[in-house]
């Protein structure tokens, strides 16, 4: 493909495709962004939706993305687009194994996002006359890009959902497989070397706790050796007034200010609202109570968002060996990892234990979205949303803490009360006016809450039919059929946790 080259006011050649605005992509250019293109207008948006027989409901970018202006996209036209040069050298481009040069673009944006730790974005009106294009992928290059980029067991998941006795789609598969293999993913982009932090930013840090006011001392120590400290930390405990020491958060002066809230209500997500409220830093950490965090964790995450130019991201989470593990331990373990050890593209998933965004983003969403407490799923459901609204949330690897995730305490204290059927069960928030009796939803409703609220029914249809044959077909093939016994039972459960969802829709949004 013969593509032109533009060089920057920096240097930096980008090459396009196309007629972009010079203007904007030069802008564009000292953002966090390695490829560009406006292919929503141009037919390309939520092209290629087949690739929910992979990912089911499990990635952030299979629907694109409504009313915004930018956000983050793999859907490239390969007639309308730019892209770093060193990007487009290191990733040798598009892989014209593909008949087609769309699904050439397709998969090369995808493969970016997805394994490389390329930034494909969106960007309106960079490309005005682009044409309107219809989007065609054959049944070669479909079966070729699950065969390039995953298992054959989820082509084969395909055929099944397509038309298991469609003779057409296995001699295709079997075709594709005998001519090519996996890609062996070793080309990744490298994050880029951090900026010292410019300005004086403030900083404000959540600490949400319950029965571990031990670890969250440990953490405000922590927090006091930083390199450069927060100006606020908000601890939010839970602790009940019969365990809990009322003077702990008194016995030291901290270099920061310290609030402490003693919370009355229930739930994490509405512990981290509760500290939202007061905070006034223009950066917001989340942190879990049982992490510790080396002198150098505020100070790079601030310096990677103002590095990227982005307004959230996602730290880099270590599970320690044992709780009683220690900062020096966390020092061998990233060692070992050859930090920085994984890549600085869009983040795959989003953790309130090691987390920062810009104040601004968190109040544009007013905060954790309550319908999650008592169960999982709040932390993507967060990071997903920041995505909607149009923030490029990326993945930080030089912002480390360690997870000791200790045996007891923590607000799955309340959640173990989910495992419980029958009169011992406590309702959790997300049962409302129905209580849980003989039967437990499964999966947790929360987490159908959440597909739900981000995916269209035809993909939760989708993500029902992997999750049954993820039941079925993994495990000791000996258990098969006492599985398949089991089956009517497990729908049941099912159907239990989406009318719980359901109910949780029906109220909307809540953050209180």
């Amino acid at each position: 493909m013969q593509l032109k080259e533009y060089t920057t006011t920096s240097g930096e050649v980008l090459l396009y495709a196309g007629t972009p605005d010079f203007s904007q992509l030069e802008l564009l250019s000292t953002g966090a962004g390695d490829i560009w293109h406006s292919s929503f207008e141009q037919g390309y948006k939520n092209a290629f939706p087949e690739l929910v027989y992979q990912t089911a409901v499990f990635f952030w970018y299979l629907n694109d993305f409504d009313g915004l202006d930018q956000c983050v996209s793999w859907r490239i036209n390969p007639n309308a687009f730019a892209v770093r040069k060193s990007v487009w050298d290191l990733t040798k481009g598009f892989d014209t194994d593909f008949e087609n040069i769309q699904m050439q673009a397709l998969d090369f944006g995808f493969r970016c996002n997805r394994f490389l730790g390329g930034v494909p974005l969106y960007v309106k009106n960079l490309f005005t006359n682009a044409a309107i294009e219809k989007v065609i992928v054959s049944r070669r290059d479909r079966h070729l890009f699950f065969r390039k980029n995953y298992k054959i067991s989820h082509a084969i998941f395909m055929i099944y959902r397509l038309g298991f006795l469609k003779i057409s789609e296995w001699i295709t598969l079997f075709r594709v497989k005998n001519t090519y293999k996996k890609r062996d993913i070793t080309a990744r982009i490298p994050s880029r070397v951090l900026l010292a932090i410019q300005g004086n930013p403030t900083v404000s840090y959540i600490i949400p706790t319950m029965f571990r006011q031990e670890y969250t001392l440990q953490l405000l120590d922590d927090l006091s050796n930083q390199n450069y400290k927060p100006t606020q930390v908000i601890v939010v405990d839970a602790t009940p007034l019969s365990d809990r020491d009322e003077t702990a958060y008194e016995q030291k002066q901290y270099p920061f200010e310290l609030k402490v809230i003693w919370q009355q209500t229930k739930g994490s997500c509405r512990a981290r609202n509760e500290g939202i409220a007061l905070c006034t830093g223009d950066y917001i950490v989340f942190g879990d109570d049982d992490i510790r965090i080396p002198a150098d964790f505020i100070e790079n995450h601030i310096r990677f968002l103002q590095t990227y130019s982005v307004g959230a991201c996602n730290g880099l989470d270590i599970r320690a060996d044992h709780h009683q593990q220690n900062l020096e331990d966390l020092a061998l373990k990233l060692e070992q990892l050859s930090r920085p050890p994984f890549i600085a593209g869009c983040t795959q998933m989003f953790s309130n234990a090691n987390s920062s965004v810009k104040r601004e983003f968190v109040n544009q969403l007013v905060g954790n979205d309550v319908n999650f407490d008592g169960g999982y799923g709040e932390d993507s459901d967060f990071g997903m949303s920041l995505s909607k609204i149009g923030v490029t949330v990326l993945a930080n690897p030089f912002a480390a803490n360690l997870h000791l995730k200790p045996p007891s305490g923590g607000y799955r204290f309340w959640g173990t009360q989910a495992k419980i059927v029958g009169k011992k069960r406590k309702a959790q928030p997300w049962e409302l006016d129905a209580p849980v009796k003989n039967i437990k939803p499964v999966p947790s409703p929360t987490i159908m809450y959440g597909i739900m609220k981000h995916y269209s029914p035809k993909q939760l249809r989708e993500y029902k039919y992997k999750h049954f044959t993820y039941y079925l077909f993994t495990g000791s093939k000996v258990a098969f059929l006492y599985r398949l016994f089991r089956f009517p039972y497990k729908n049941i459960q099912f159907k239990k946790s989406v009318f719980y969802a359901q109910k949780l829709q029906n109220l909307g949004i809540r953050h209180q």
